[in-house]
């Protein structure tokens, strides 16, 4: 008889405690082995991890067009950054592409900059993208002090300063401009200058005869293939449809 009292006091015990496990996940939270939360959601969760591509300036395009009506800036000796305001043109402007503003001294261009990743062609000068970096806008502004040049064989290669350019002379200045050059290349050593391939912001093309950039989605080269303009001496021009025939670099970071 006490046998059975027993039997029977521990059998209920164990249906008293039974329901505890169940009602202690419920009560944190969690859920049971191989159940599903209080919510009743799945224990298991997937994460999804979302990057940013990189951007990468375009260095080909089908159309010459580079015209540009959106709003411009100019950054002041100052750092201010106000509303670009041109000058009155002296005479006629340039036509589609290449050429500086007429009257304008290299040395009194301005610092002009757009919204945006894309430098723009604003009177025959490159404005830079605000997004940039310093030294992609740098670039930018000192290519813009030698636009409207002329073409001069060897020119800027016994020193930086110069009355006119040719092709890796050109190049070389606007990378000076942003420390990236200490002394002029020509266009057989920028075949091996700087990193291997296109860069995200400025890219390089080269070979033994011709050297010519493209920064930010413009051209920056003496030569006028694939420019309707047909101006000689450096200028900033459409992208080519293609650029076959050159080593493709880019300075490192850029």
């Amino acid at each position: 008889m006490r046998a059975r009292t027993l039997s029977a006091f521990f059998f209920s015990l164990v249906i008293l405690v039974a329901p505890a496990t169940p009602a202690l996940a419920v009560a944190t939270g969690g859920a049971a082995a191989g159940g599903t939360s209080a919510t009743g959601g799945s224990t298991s969760k997937s994460t999804t991890t979302t990057t940013t591509p990189l951007h990468a300036a375009p260095v080909t395009a089908r159309s010459p067009n580079i015209l540009y009506k959106g709003p411009v800036y100019e950054k002041t000796v100052t750092g201010e950054v106000v509303p670009y305001q041109p000058p009155t043109p002296v005479g006629q402007a340039n036509g589609i592409t290449g050429g500086s503003p007429v009257g304008v001294a290299a040395a009194a261009k301005p610092q002009l900059l757009v919204p945006g990743a894309t430098a723009r062609y604003v009177g025959g000068l490159a404005a830079a993208p605000m997004s940039a970096p310093a030294a992609v806008q740098a670039i930018i502004w000192a290519g813009d002090a030698i636009i409207g040049l002329p073409y001069i064989f060897g020119g800027g290669h016994a020193s930086f300063e110069s009355p006119g350019y040719d092709c890796s002379g050109t190049v070389s200045f606007a990378l000076h401009g942003a420390s990236l050059l200490v002394a002029p290349q020509d266009s057989s050593e920028f075949m091996v200058w700087g990193s291997h391939g296109v860069g995200r912001w400025v890219t390089l093309f080269s070979n033994a005869g011709h050297a010519y950039m493209t920064v930010a989605g413009l051209r920056l080269d003496t030569s006028a293939a694939d420019d309707p303009t047909d101006q000689q001496g450096p200028r900033w021009r459409p992208l080519r449809p293609a650029n076959a025939g050159f080593t493709v670099r880019h300075p490192l970071g850029l």
